[in-house]
This record gives structure tokens, C-alpha cells and sequence, in this order.
């Protein structure tokens, strides 16, 4: 397993972007499936983004797909989330996560999750 720790969430009016980065630790981490996920109050986690080892896959949610983009470094241990045209509905705590043997939308797949990070768009 690996510790993540996401920043960057906050209160952003619509329309308007926000980047989120997601530092791991751990020697190995170019070698994990990197993933975003969000949860909504009252409602259950989905999956928003995922992108393998080399940054040459990526998958997306069809909610954010042209909306936001995954991508890393791994020579800082850093994964980001572009979000742009933010939409209310956006509003959710944004986790991410590490390890899945694969790129892949489910959740169950992933052995290690960050705190998450809130944000919130301002309609």
C-alpha cells in the first residue's frame, strides 16, 4: 500500500477550474494504476478518472468525459485532476486512489485511498 494525500479542493464558482494533486509515497509509485473518485453527500462513490503506470491510458467517467484530465508525474509521486467548466453537481469530496492492477472504473480493484479533498461549485 502506498499514503495519499490529496490537495487543491476548494469553493469555485461555476464555470470556473480547479486543479487537484494527489502525492503518494513510496518508491514504486510509477508503477501503480492511478484513479479519482468522488463521493456526493447522500450519495454513493463513483468513479471519475484513472490512468496507468506511463500516463498512456487513461480512462474517463462519461459525466466528466472533454471536462477534466488525469495525468502524473512520476518523478514527483504526483497525480492531478484538471477540472474545468465546473459544474454544481461537481460538488463532492474528491479521493484518490492507487494500486489497481489495472485501469479500471471499480473502486474494489484499488488497495489504497487519500483522505479526499472537498469541492464545492457555487451556482
Amino acid at each position: 500500500q502506498v499514503e495519499l494525500v490529496e490537495t487543491g479542493g476548494g469553493l469555485v464558482q461555476a464555470g470556473g477550474s480547479l486543479r487537484l494533486s494527489c502525492a503518494a509515497s513510496g518508491r514504486t509509485f510509477s508503477r501503480y494504476v492511478m484513479g479519482w473518485f468522488r463521493q456526493a453527500a447522500g450519495k454513493e462513490r463513483e468513479f471519475v478518472a484513472a490512468i496507468s503506470w506511463s500516463g498512456v491510458s487513461t480512462y474517463y467517467a462519461d459525466s466528466v468525459k472533454g471536462q477534466f484530465t488525469i495525468s502524473r508525474e512520476n518523478g514527483k509521486n504526483t497525480v492531478y485532476l484538471q477540472m474545468n467548466s465546473l459544474k454544481p453537481e461537481d460538488t463532492a469530496i474528491y479521493y484518490c486512489a492507487a494500486g489497481a492492477p489495472f485501469v479500471t472504473n471499480d473502486g474494489r480493484k484499488y488497495n489504497s485511498w487519500g483522505q479526499g479533498t472537498q469541492v464545492t461549485v457555487s451556482s
